[in-house]
């Protein structure tokens, strides 16, 4: 007899009478008792999160949800003017966007901040370990993750309140405190102050609280699409998607190439 195939999981499966999620009886256990940004803490990390750290980790949350007319918000209102009949393309479409540039940064920030931690094994001078890192990016030509922002050019007013709510907290970890040394050290080696900025400081926090860098992104995704679910409800209420094609479809300039 054909050995019985079996696929394992620890998160959901149901019943003709019963849905079970994380051990517990969905409808029993959780709706209404469990909030979604403390579920979705719980699916991931395999362990309930304390009170303190939904607080930090619904505030990341808030903090990457929208940040108006970006391209993901452009891509997801312009994919929606093109298939009204399609919402799950708009939000594709938006979210397919989130990359290092705009939201791909929570996470490259992240594993940027894990990586040089792990690289300076015992010290925990959070300034050196912090200007040595910068020095290195510099010497090799590559951006510092989290450093600067396009519209913030002095302070990005998400930073200070996230650490304000982990300290509060009690979870200002090496992450964000490395974050901060950053913030403190890098104008000596660039020659400028940048600020740290809110993407960044969100990758720092989601990782002092133990969730896997290389599933950050997927957290400001998660933000992401309350945000453009929002964009393509106002797209509704007061479209703009035509407008916007418009204007580039009629101020085109066709170049025919020289070969």
């Amino acid at each position: 007899m054909a050995e019985e195939l079996s696929f394992p999981t620890g998160l959901g499966t149901s019943t003709p009478e019963t849905i079970s999620l994380l051990g517990k009886d969905l409808a029993a256990d959780l709706m209404g008792k469990v909030g979604f940004g403390e579920l979705a803490f719980w699916l991931v990390a395999g362990r309930r999160p304390a009170p303190s750290e939904v607080r930090l980790f619904e505030a990341v949350l808030v903090a990457l949800a929208d940040h108006g007319f970006t391209p993901t918000a452009i891509a997801a209102r312009l994919t929606y003017l093109s298939a009204p009949d399609s919402l799950q393309g708009a939000l594709a479409a938006g979210l397919l966007g989130g990359g290092s540039r705009f939201l791909g940064v929570t996470e490259d920030c992240g594993r940027f901040l894990a990586e040089t931690l792990v690289a300076a094994g015992t010290e925990r001078d959070y300034d050196v370990i912090a200007l040595e890192a910068v020095q290195k990016a510099r010497e090799q030509k590559k951006f510092i993750p989290g450093l600067g922002h396009p519209v913030h050019k002095e302070r990005d007013p998400r930073t200070p309140v996230l650490i304000a709510i982990a300290e509060e907290e009690g979870l200002r970890g090496p992450h964000l405190r490395l974050f901060e040394a950053i913030g403190r050290v890098h104008p000596q080696v660039l020659g400028k102050t940048l600020p740290l900025n809110g993407a960044g400081v969100c990758g720092a926090a989601l990782a002092d609280l133990g969730l896997p860098t290389d599933l950050l992104r997927g957290f400001a995704l998660l933000a992401r699409a309350a945000g453009l679910l929002g964009q393509l409800a106002e797209e509704r209420r007061r479209p703009i998607a035509n407008d916007i094609y418009l204007t580039v479809d009629r101020n085109a300039v066709y170049e025919p190439r020289e070969d």
